[in-house]
């Protein structure tokens, strides 16, 4: 067994820029601490992050300012319906006066990729963006690049328009390692938004607060982080819950088509350790499992059509999961 004190220690000492980084972010983005936190959960364990909102709640903001004080590229990408795989990933150039082709590289190689809008390109875009996001390397004319760690995708969806878009496959959502759901801020965040934002010639700049070292001495930092037995039986619990209801005594077979893979006990068990390091803690606890489960479940509990018809949702179905799996 680890030692969980050394383990603290260590962890203390590595999540130091944290702290940093959130009061430099803070001076742009309002509020939204629960966006911000995810996307820094996806950036320390290398997972890709899908954010679900309507327009105007600062998405692209935070991966931007995120960017800037992490001083690493940032690309955004507008998805639209005539889009082309190698508007992403880039193509050959043919070079007529000396009869050869260069590589021109396409905007996927960049630190922080933001997808705006990722519904609305067709699945031949979407698949060479989610290629690029699961085996960390680009293929251009038969040659192979590996694209530069840290390496972050953020995608976000507008779950209120949804004419002349190409929905996600459930495949392909499965990709993401977190799907957050983005609120409105509430009044006194709206006011504090108002007063800042509302000089048009008013720009407030954000400086680099903290490298890619740090980034990934955080990432090697997060492998160690313990995990208890009986933690881990926890989590397997949860996602087994999601497959086979009635053997943990639930009455949700009716409403859950398919439960989660085993991609979700991963990646539950790594976000919760980038939890634990975002509040300095060398061990993981069950709190940890219990706040990151929506954002890493809620994708990947396909319902019934009798779901639907009863307007049931995966966060329903997930909460009552975890209210009856007993906590260890």
């Amino acid at each position: 067994m680890q030692d969980v004190r050394v383990l603290n220690e260590l962890v203390a000492k590595e999540s130091v820029f944290v702290e940093r980084l959130l009061n430099e972010v803070g001076k742009v983005i309002v509020g939204q601490t629960y966006m911000i936190e995810r996307i820094l959960i996806g950036l320390l364990t290398g997972g890709h992050v899908l954010l679900e909102g309507v327009p105007g709640l600062a998405k692209t903001l935070a991966l931007k300012t995120l960017a800037g004080c992490i001083a690493v590229q940032f690309k955004r990408l507008q998805f639209t319906p005539d889009m082309l795989p190698a508007d992403i990933v880039g193509t050959l150039i043919y070079n007529p006066r000396e009869g050869t082709f260069h590589t021109k590289h396409g905007p996927i190689f960049s630190n922080f990729v933001l997808a705006d809008e990722i519904n609305r390109a067709p699945a031949k875009v979407q698949s060479a963006l989610l290629e690029a996001m699961q085996e960390r390397q680009v293929t251009i004319g038969g040659e192979t690049f590996l694209l530069d760690e840290p390496f972050l995708v953020m995608a976000t969806q507008n779950p209120i328009e949804q004419e002349g878009t190409y929905p996600l496959p459930e495949a392909q959502m499965d990709r993401f390692m977190l799907k957050v759901v983005v609120g409105y801020p509430n009044r006194d965040q709206e006011l504090l938004i108002l007063d800042r934002m509302s000089k048009t010639r008013q720009k407030i700049e954000v400086r680099p607060v903290t490298s890619r070292e740090d980034i990934m001495a955080a990432r090697a930092t997060i492998d160690e982080i313990y995990v208890d037995r009986k933690v881990q039986e926890y989590i397997v619990d949860l996602v087994m819950a999601t497959r086979k209801p009635q053997a943990y005594g639930l009455q949700l077979d009716e409403l859950i088509q398919y439960g989660a893979s085993p991609r979700a006990t991963i990646f539950l068990t790594l976000a919760a350790k980038a939890n634990a390091f975002l509040h300095g803690r060398g061990h993981v606890v069950p709190q940890d499992i219990k706040e990151m489960a929506l954002d890493v479940l809620r994708h990947r509990v396909i319902l019934t059509y009798e779901a639907e018809a009863e307007e049931k949702t995966s966060d329903e179905i997930i909460s009552t999961i975890l209210n009856a799996i007993p906590v260890p």
